[in-house]
């Protein structure tokens, strides 16, 4: 059967490379343009019918539009990429027809780009050649040895824009045998990439490549780093340089709906792999070398699960992709389906092929209609190319995929709720044990894991459990996708090695507070998570140290909190949400978050007294102990993290009924300074219940009696008479 596999997969790379040099792509003028949901929604589609209608009127048959997913930069959408032969890709934000028609006139036409508009200035340093250095933990030489190039590059007086240097996080390149004795280095535009350890390693690249750019043929990496065909493209962005790229490797780099691309970007060697040594316990035991913990919330080793459905009697057993991203702010999983898909769908065929699955599904929430249409395309694709259905890569192994849409009920991120919807029942969750690896769908045998897990499959099968141990920490392995929002400078989709300081997140890749603010705290989690203060921001991104803390991983959502945010005002909100989407199934979770909410209202509201807190507190922990499923237990982490760590807030809120961050409404009050005030009358003309009075060229004045608070005076004075004390 392995012979069979292996010429099967051979085939099905030949046609993916015989398509590419038909289309003479490779050759031409490349625009790539990202195409996801969060793209769209700042414009890109507009920018491609732009492209679309320049390119048509120019009459050139030397230009391709490149449609990808998204890469996950969201503060800077829409994002151009353009790519010349032979020249270093320029990438370009924020673009809008006008901006079209600038990229089109002048750097396709002319060949002359657009600094003021590159993508986090990328072009403020133009040079022929880049030299990536690979900064990982495990290329510990890296920085000495870009330090020592860059001493010779200054040395050897190369002609000015010839060559530049910069750095990634990490090229994923290590074997525990070059561990320590070297480091990587990408050469862009020519795509080569090294492996270097001495002086004369670094003479030989600066004489032969930056001199007179001829290969170093000896210092030729012998294999293709994960993160190659992405940082060829972005390796030169801040934002992008400081992140492992493991899930989201092939994010905003292929066609999501292109077969032939993702082959073409290694896909499906990994399921070749498992089904050609036709043993599934060897697929389990490198899932478990590879420290792999469920990245949706609970954080349960994934090769254990997989271990226990494999071992189930029953031979009739179901593959489940929890795709019900519920988070406020989260959005990783959603940018996974909609970005990579055949990536999702080869991760659950070899977990099918692990635990003895004959059937899966992709629950994925209906609000995701792009996620939807692109997973139905890629399993249709997969399905003429026979790499689902019967008998998939000629190997006489059966599974097949179809997808189930969810309601958007929060609860059903829940296994045994996500089980019921499934079956067509209400969504509400069950006792366990039994847990769903023994009795689940239909009472057969069921494997649940999250997008973000599948994403991982495909690379610890290709690079090894091992290798994807070894990017993360002694307890977890591998890397966590994080949306990152809130009051952070650079928004979006970040990945990185779990043990990761959270601080590194918000300030080397996030570009830190927003306006400078000082931080206050961070939230990981979504509803079901808690706060972490800003004096422990140094803590490592892991299940451990985060459960400590008081929070949890979650599905990945981080937001960032200032100053200006109010804890007791970000708890309430939270708790709201779990309120509104609890089942109501179990007492504790039904009246325990309603009457947590009602006196987190009466906080807010300047209604409560010192009492309150103990109440709060005690119901908090009562139904953290005793509600029936995750939800009702995670619910009150926002409110005892945030006791624990702010509780001055609270007895602020109660005491001396004042919000400091001014964004509790009952707390707060306008009034107009009369020094300041000159009598324009524009706040009275737009005060919607008429409570200012005065004359005009007067001082105002705010009748507290009858202002609701609303702010719209604060908003529109232009001389900042207005005060929200």
């Amino acid at each position: 059967m392995a012979n069979q596999v292996a010429a099967f997969f051979e085939k099905l790379k030949a046609r993916a490379h015989a398509a590419l040099a038909e289309s003479g792509d490779a050759n031409r003028i490349k625009i790539q343009i990202g195409s996801a949901t969060c793209e769209h929604a700042a414009g890109s589609l507009e920018a491609l019918d732009e492209f679309q209608k320049h390119i048509q009127a120019s009459g050139r048959d030397d230009i391709i539009i490149h449609q990808t997913g998204c890469t996950g930069r969201c503060s800077k959408e829409p994002i151009v990429g353009i790519t010349m032969p032979g020249k270093m890709p320029v990438k370009y934000e924020r673009v809008d027809r006008a901006l079209v028609h600038k990229i089109f006139s002048s750097h396709i036409q002319k060949g002359e780009p657009l600094p003021e508009h590159a993508l986090d200035g990328s072009l403020d340093n133009v040079a022929e050649l880049e030299f990536i250095f690979c900064y990982g933990r495990r290329c510990t030489t890296g920085q000495t040895l870009k330090h020592a190039f860059d001493r010779k590059l200054k040395e050897a007086g190369l002609p000015e824009g010839r060559v530049k240097t910069s750095h990634v996080r990490c090229f994923g390149a290590c074997s525990d045998e070059t561990e320590g004795k070297c480091t990587h280095v990408l050469v862009n535009p020519d795509q080569v990439f090294y492996r270097i350890a001495t002086e004369q390693d670094l003479d030989d690249m600066l004489e032969m490549h930056a001199r007179k750019g001829e290969v170093v043929e000896r210092l030729r990496a012998p294999e293709k780093p994960i993160t190659q065909d992405f940082y060829q493209t972005y390796g030169d962005i801040h934002f992008f340089n400081h992140q492992n790229r493991i899930a989201m490797r092939n994010s905003g780099i292929v066609d999501p709906e292109s077969l032939v691309e993702y082959v073409r970007h290694g896909g499906f060697q990994a399921l070749a792999t498992s089904l050609g040594k036709n043993d599934p316990q060897w697929v389990i035991n490198e899932v478990l070398k590879a420290r792999l913990r469920g990245r949706g919330g609970g954080g349960f080793l994934t090769g254990k699960k997989w271990q226990m459905a494999h071992d189930q009697e029953e031979k009739t057993r179901y593959l489940i992709c929890n795709g019900d991203e519920g988070d406020p702010g989260a959005f990783m999983d959603r940018g996974m389906l909609e970005s990579d898909p055949y990536n999702i769908v080869e991760g659950m065929i070899i977990a099918a092929f692990a635990i003895g699955a004959q059937h899966g599904f992709y629950y994925i929430r209906a609000e995701y209609p792009l996620a939807i249409k692109r997973i139905q395309k890629a399993l249709d694709a997969c399905r003429e190319a026979g790499l689902l259905g019967k008998n998939i890569m000629e190997s006489g192994w059966d599974f097949d995929l179809e997808i189930r849409l969810g309601a958007g009920a929060f609860v059903c991120g829940e296994e045994t709720a996500l089980i019921r919807s499934i079956e067509g029942k209400r969504g509400q969750p069950k006792v366990r044990p039994p847990y769903p690896v023994v009795r689940g769908l239909w009472g057969k045998p069921t494997c649940i894991n999250n997008v973000e897990t599948f994403a991982n499959i495909s690379a610890i099968i290709n690079y090894g459990g091992e290798w994807f141990a070894n990017q993360g920490t002694a307890e977890s392995g591998g890397t966590k996708v994080f949306a990152l929002a809130g009051n952070v400078k650079e928004t979006g989709l970040v990945e990185v090695p779990l043990g990761t300081p959270l601080s590194k997140v918000v300030f080397n890749i996030g570009g830190g507070v927003k306006d400078d603010k000082a931080l206050k705290a961070i939230q990981t989690g979504g509803p079901a998570g808690g706060f972490i203060p800003a004096a422990q921001a140094d803590m490592e991104v892991d299940f451990g140290p985060l459960a400590k803390a008081g929070s949890i991983m979650g599905s990945g959502g981080m937001i960032v909190l200032s100053e200006d945010d109010c804890m007791v005002d970000l708890s309430k909100f939270y708790l709201s949400f779990t309120q509104e989407e609890s089942c109501g199934k179990c007492t504790p979770c039904r009246e325990g978050t309603t009457r947590m909410l009602e006196i987190l209202e009466k906080i807010t509201s300047g209604r409560a007294e010192l009492g309150d807190l103990d109440k709060l507190e005690r119901l908090a922990r009562l139904c953290q102990q005793t509600a029936l499923c995750g939800l009702g237990r995670a619910a009150p982490n926002p409110i005892l993290s945030s006791l624990k760590g702010f509780r001055d807030e609270f007895v602020e809120h109660i005491v001396d009924k004042k919000c400091k961050a001014k964004k509790c409404v009952a707390l707060i009050r306008y009034q107009i300074d009369p020094e300041t005030c000159i009598g324009c009358t524009v706040c009275a003309r737009n005060c919607p219940v008429e409570c200012i009075s005065g004359q005009r060229k007067t001082a105002h004045v705010i009748d507290q009696e009858r202002c609701v608070k609303c702010g719209q005076c604060f908003e529109v004075c232009r001389f900042d008479a207005v005060e929200r004390v």
